[in-house]
């Protein structure tokens, strides 16, 4: 499609063009929101945000006692395997204490009794009553353990569970009430930041014909915290409903590492534990017993472990990763992704503003606008966070970001055509000003033309036939080249358009392709500094061509104002931008008749009148010009005083 049809067929249809372009960018996001393909991105933005939040609240319903260093260092030459003494005298504390609910998050798939059992003789007879005190605190049914699978769930062979000792000790022998399933999942780049309720799949759970653990760990530890039936589908916790299928959700983290409340298992297990104020802080609440010892090997990446500028963040135990889940279940506490309906309205809604926007830009000022909006989308998903919502900013920052280049693209191959039609049509007969300005909405020149009221000004040079007979061709394409370089800089810098050069005439317009509400004085300015560069050329000439009995160097200049088509005329197939009209020709005459008044600049009496009082003119009559039946009031320019009204003076 030609240009100048593009040009006019897009700005009849503009408003429909940008909004398909909105739409697709929309259809466009949306397709790669679906696919995936802007996780890594929410997810590295969803991290900030819980990092710029920094700790949200203090937990109320969850604590942890944790295998430090200082415990470790208590017991330096005793394997982890033989510490169910210990913690059963832990767990008897906290039941003491007050503590609803007790969740190990250890997996003890071996115990101290069948791993001396197999060393024989007298060793087997000393470990026959070593874990009686572990296995009534599991009898209680106050103890959660902890359970890991190593496939999908769906074969026996999957799961890694507790010794069958402690199984058999479980009341009811009910396992799938007492073992909850303690892994962590990460989203394929190692940071956990979703849990499941069930984490096996129901499709996957069914194929097994035994019991087996159903719930995760902390959903299992919450659900017997508040008292209620595990073998339930739904739950009501913290004043949210829970249910057994529900998908995937985002963990809220209530804090960076260490916002959990913790009691070393070292003090837990000394002689005056039960007068420590920290311990009877516990009462009511769940505890999770489990590994914080860095040489324990149960640290995950979470959120706060990921940093833009300053390297990599703390690691959280697998403790206090179940701890978070477990409070956010008890608190009632959610951060839910925004719902499908609202992302796609306000999706729509951000293309179509971002459409108009973009369009009525400049191209570096849309990049620029867009970097702008994609931070100011970050900081509006982290206001959306804090009220517990997640807001997947990348759609929208994709979105947008295909929106531009659509637009760009669309530029390219339509309007930056029409742009670069109008830049080669006037670049070269007006100033850059009024280029730009012609690129501006509103102000590109019609096709046909339209009527107008301009001043135009005629010129050509006195006596160019002679001169032209005494230069060389070459020589006089020298003269002409200087003198009209020199003429149109100043033609131009009143704001000028240079229509054409006809021999050594030149015709320029003011007023027009760009309305000028003063073309009137500029033209009268042009024209007088435009005698100046005649009469300096005139040196140049002598300086040239010295001696060869050369005319003397002067110019005549007619100057009239009026109304004029101004457009493009021509055939379909060879156009330019010109104006006609008897304002034209008019103007042509009084430069004819500079020659009989012997002055430089001729001007009608309406080019003086719109001046508005600034030309300082010489001689003054009443002139009939040929072809003109009316006759003209003609005067002589001397100059334009803009503090000087209307003087008269004699030449």
């Amino acid at each position: 499609m030609p240009a100048r049809a593009f040009a006019a067929f897009s700005n009849t249809r503009r408003p429909l063009w940008l909004l398909l372009f909105g739409l697709l960018a929309c259809l466009a996001a949306e397709l790669l929101y679906r696919g995936g393909a802007l996780d890594p991105v929410d997810r590295r933005v969803q991290d900030f945000w819980f990092q710029w939040q920094g700790k949200r609240l203090e937990p109320r319903h969850v604590a942890i006692v944790a295998i430090d260093e200082e415990t470790l260092a208590a017991y330096p030459d005793d394997p982890l395997l033989f510490w169910t003494d210990r913690l059963a005298t832990a767990i008897g504390r906290l039941r003491a204490a007050g503590v609803g609910a007790v969740g190990l998050d250890m997996l003890l798939s071996m115990s101290p009794e069948r791993w001396l059992a197999k060393l024989g003789g007298d060793l087997r007879n000393a470990a026959r009553d070593y874990d009686r005190a572990f296995r009534e605190q599991l009898n209680s049914g106050h103890l959660i353990l902890a359970a890991t699978r190593t496939g999908s769930g769906a074969l026996a062979a999957d799961y890694l569970l507790p010794s069958p000792d402690y199984l058999l000790a479980l009341p009811g022998f009910d396992l799938s009430g007492h073992v909850g399933l303690a892994d962590l999942a990460d989203e394929g780049d190692g940071v956990v930041r979703r849990y499941r309720v069930a984490p096996i799949a129901a499709a996957e759970r069914a194929r097994l014909d035994g019991e087996l653990p159903v719930l995760s760990f902390p959903a299992l530890l919450a659900v017997r915290g508040a008292g209620l039936d595990a073998h339930a589908t739904r739950w009501l916790l913290g004043g949210r409903e829970v249910w057994r299928e529900q998908p995937a959700m985002p963990i809220p983290y209530i804090g960076p590492p260490g916002s959990f409340p913790r009691l070393s298992l070292k003090h837990l297990l000394s002689a005056d534990a039960g007068r420590d104020p920290v311990l009877a802080a516990l009462r009511g609440k769940v505890v999770l017993i489990g590994a914080t010892a860095a040489g324990l090997n149960d640290d995950h990446f979470t959120p706060y472990a990921a940093r833009a500028f300053s390297g990599r963040g703390a690691l959280m135990s697998g403790v206090e990763v179940h701890a978070n889940i477990l409070e956010s279940l008890l608190a009632g506490e959610r951060v839910q992704p925004l719902g499908e309906g609202p992302r796609m309205a306000s999706l729509l809604l951000l293309a179509g503003i971002a459409a108009f926007a973009f369009a009525a830009l400049p191209a570096w000022l849309g990049a620029l606008a867009w970097a702008l909006a994609a931070g100011l989308l970050a900081v509006f998903g982290y206001a959306a966070f804090r009220f517990g919502v997640l807001v997947p900013v990348a759609i929208y920052g994709a979105a947008t970001l295909i929106l531009l280049l659509c637009i760009l693209g669309w530029r390219l191959t339509g309007e930056e055509r029409e742009r670069a039609r109008v830049r080669q049509m006037f670049g070269r007969y007006v100033s850059a000003q009024v280029v730009e300005a012609l690129l501006q909405p509103g102000n590109r020149p019609e096709l046909g033309g339209k009527a107008q009221e301009i001043t135009v000004l005629f010129t050509d040079i006195r006596s160019f036939t002679t001169i032209s007979e005494r230069l060389s061709a070459k020589e006089v394409v020298e003269m002409l080249n200087a003198y009209l370089t020199r003429a149109c800089a100043v033609l131009l810098a009143e704001g000028g358009s240079i229509d054409k050069f006809i021999g050594d005439a030149i015709m320029v317009e003011f007023g027009a392709p760009l309305s000028l509400p003063d073309h009137a004085v500029r033209a009268a300015r042009a024209a007088v500094a435009l005698r100046g560069v005649a009469e300096d050329f005139s040196a140049w000439m002598r300086g040239r061509f010295p001696g060869r009995d050369l005319p003397a160097f002067s110019i005549g200049i007619g100057l009239h104002s009026g109304e004029a088509v101004v457009g493009n005329i021509g055939t379909p197939t060879r156009m330019e931008f010109t104006a006609i009209g008897d304002t034209v020709n008019l103007a042509s005459r009084l430069e004819r008749l500079t020659r009989v008044w012997g002055c430089a600049i001729l001007a009608s009496g309406a080019t003086i009148k719109l001046a508005g009082g600034t030309v300082v003119c010489g001689r003054s009559d009443v002139a009939t010009v040929a072809g003109r039946e009316a006759p003209v009031r003609v005067f002589e320019v001397l100059r334009v005083d803009q503090t000087d009204k209307g003087r008269f003076e004699n030449a």
